[in-house]
């Protein structure tokens, strides 16, 4: 996927977009790929203790090219290790039942499938907002076997 970078603008430039409001993905399974991560501190709660986070910028492209951007936040934090486990599943890094040493340079770039929902929450000002979030990360579905049989025609060996 190639980035939408933008263009900078000058100190002395006219600007003019306003943006348009912000419309979620609808709820779904969508493929992602990590596009950033960012190692931060979690300063604590009185439901979890100060620990590393990994802020994730999750891209996920639309039915119509379209760029969504979800905003993911993974607190490293033993109540947290069954969705670092789930992540990790999903990316590929992690084995079913095995322990993981995680590999943090090769989470941008990853991709996964995840059930995205629609969170509704008050902004700042008291105003109704709506954004994406992960629901869960999806590990990979094994590959199939479909039984069938192959024809071959077998031919002797002859030297030239």
């Amino acid at each position: 996927m190639m980035a939408d970078l933008g263009q900078e603008i000058g100190w002395d430039d006219e600007i003019e977009n306003e943006g348009a409001d912000f419309e979620p993905l609808p709820e779904g399974t969508y493929e992602f790929e990590v596009r950033t991560m960012q190692r931060g501190r979690f300063p604590g709660s009185d439901k979890m203790c100060a620990c590393n986070t990994a802020e994730l910028t999750l891209v996920i492209v639309d039915n119509d090219g379209k760029e969504h951007q979800v905003f993911e936040s993974l607190k490293l934090n033993s109540k947290m290790e069954w969705l670092l486990s789930q992540f990790f599943l999903c990316i590929g890094q992690k084995k079913k039942g095995e322990a993981l040493r995680p590999n943090w340079n090769a989470v941008p770039g990853s991709r996964g499938m995840a059930e995205i929902t629609v969170n509704e929450y008050k902004d700042k000002n008291g105003n109704a907002k709506k954004n994406n979030r992960v629901g869960k990360y999806l590990a990979p579905e094994p590959k199939q076997f479909k039984a069938g049989c192959i024809l071959m025609e077998l031919r002797p060996y002859q030297e030239e």
